[in-house]
């Protein structure tokens, strides 16, 4: 007699149902620690960029629309003399590819915004002080790869700094040369905007492009005009007044000068030493320009939408 066949326990009995999967947490910028197959850091949902927000303390672009104007010289300098004053500041050097703040303040950080940029560390991770009241954001050098970041990983940046105003009164942000998208982009992110030009022909029309192609991509309020490596107030307030008047007729708009710095061999010689030049020849006349600038910045903080008077006449006298 044949004997009945076994049924199969699939047939006979349903398997009981898995449990849920828990949701998993949303992507964070840093999400690994270590190299390899490191396991992945869970992180909550609230450090998610999207949870994040833009920087609420004033925050000041300085840009330029070529190199070699003294735009870095201006940030690192001027966030040191504001440090003088009592201000705390945020310095963030936005020049991702090729950075040079931290040579200019002999700082020699261990990590920098690669590091930010690959998910190994996190901004407050980074931060190293350059300085009396100074805290800055190093970024990396020779590393083209991230000269053009996307929108995303930019946007994840400018929101992350607004993680470490807790204790900053102002956000100053050095942004690369030239008009390249992340340019813009922290530019339009920031709440003024100061462009560094020189009384020579080519970094006046280069400003006056970086005005026009910002005036393009929505900026509301006219930028502020520092004249690098000037030979007198006469010829910083002449550039000024050549750049006013093309954007006015052109542009609408009406770049007010916010200051001078002289030329002087202060400068490179304090670059040399790589110290400030504030701090390495204090009484050069960069170093009271520079401090003159901070005094009138610092002093407009409590109300940011105020004009910045021009500083020429003080300078002068």
């Amino acid at each position: 007699m044949s004997r009945p066949a076994r049924s199969r326990r699939s047939a006979a009995t349903p398997r009981p149902a898995r449990p849920a999967a828990a949701p998993r947490s949303a992507l964070r910028l840093v999400g690994r620690r270590g190299r390899g197959r490191a396991r992945e850091r869970v992180a909550p949902l609230s450090d998610h960029p999207s949870h994040w927000t833009r920087p609420h303390v004033r925050t000041i672009a300085i840009a330029s629309g070529k190199g070699g104007v003294g735009k870095s010289n201006l940030a690192a300098n001027l966030a040191v003399a504001l440090g003088e004053l009592g201000a705390r500041v945020l310095l963030l050097d936005a020049d991702i590819a090729q950075a040079n703040l931290d040579l200019l303040l002999g700082v020699n950080p261990r990590f920098d915004l690669q590091h930010v940029l690959a998910g190994d560390k996190s901004l407050e991770e980074i931060v190293v002080q350059g300085g009396k009241g100074v805290s800055l954001v190093p970024a990396s050098s020779g590393v083209p790869e991230l000269a053009e970041l996307d929108d995303y990983r930019l946007e994840c940046l400018i929101r992350g700094l607004g993680n470490l105003e807790a204790d900053v009164d102002l956000i100053l942000i050095d942004a690369a040369s030239g008009t390249s998208r992340p340019v813009l982009t922290f530019c339009l992110a920031a709440d003024e905007v100061a462009i560094v030009t020189t009384p020579e022909m080519p970094a006046f029309s280069d400003a006056y492009a970086m005005i026009k192609l910002l005036q393009q991509r929505g900026l509301q309020r006219a930028p502020r005009l520092v004249v690098n490596a000037a030979g007198s107030p006469e010829e910083a307030e002449e550039v000024a007044h050549r750049l006013r008047l093309v954007a006015r007729r052109f542009l609408k708009l009406e770049p007010e000068l916010w200051g001078y710095v002289p030329f002087d061999a202060a400068v490179p010689r304090a670059v040399r030493r790589q110290e400030p030049v504030v701090s390495a020849f204090p009484r050069s006349p960069a170093a009271v320009a520079y401090r003159a600038l901070a005094a009138q910045l610092w002093a407009t903080n409590a109300d940011p939408l105020s004009p910045l008077p021009s500083v020429v006449e003080k300078l002068e006298a």
